[in-house]
């Protein structure tokens, strides 16, 4: 097993520059199940601006030496809100105080070191530091008779709930993307998790 050496908050000039690489593991971690996601880097770039346009805005980079090899980003759900708002619409939420805990993606090689949950403790810290008083992520939901599911895949949501994190009834955002082996973008929902922080 590769070494995780380093898991660090990356912010301001740091955040950007990183975002690059953010988009790259992106692409390449998501392309696995349950996301299955055939991305390319102009798409990534697209998306991550709103990393870049937030003061907010955290990644938290794990390194093997000075190679980013996994990393996690977080952002003011607000932020976010022209793709989740709607999701929370009769939640009795607001957006404005939770903090988003974006994807966490993390090469395969560099796993069962605990990174996961540095992911979530820096971003938690971040959160907390500016204030809000909750963090929200969201989750892929597939169908369990999928052709492409693993017969091995374990979901996270033992992790999530150790975490602790739970599922919010009815707030699920739906968000488009180009599976691979599929032509075209296609709705997939995606379930929401919070916690108090």
């Amino acid at each position: 097993m590769a070494k995780v050496t380093d898991v660090r908050a990356l912010t301001g000039e740091a955040l950007g520059e990183a975002l690059d690489h953010v988009a790259l593991l992106r692409i390449e971690v998501f392309r696995a199940w349950p996301y299955l996601y055939d991305g390319d880097l102009e798409y990534e770039r697209n998306y991550l601006q709103a990393y870049r346009d937030s003061n907010k805005a955290i990644v938290v980079g794990a390194f093997d030496s000075e190679t980013l090899i996994g990393a996690s980003t977080g952002a003011p759900l607000a932020d976010h809100a022209d793709d989740f708002a709607a999701a929370f619409d009769g939640s009795g939420l607001d957006i404005n105080d939770i903090f988003y805990c974006a994807e966490s993606v993390l090469l395969p090689t560099y796993r069962g070191q605990g990174v996961g949950h540095k992911f979530f403790d820096l971003r938690e810290a971040h959160a907390r530091a500016l204030g809000y008083l909750k963090c929200a992520f969201c989750g892929v939901e597939r169908p369990t008779d999928h052709p492409m599911r693993p017969a091995n895949h374990r979901p996270l949501d033992a992790f999530w709930k150790a975490r602790g994190y739970k599922p919010l009834p009815g707030v699920v955002a739906q968000f488009s993307w180009k599976d691979i082996g599929v032509e075209g973008e296609t709705l997939k929902p995606l379930q929401f998790w919070i916690r108090d922080l």
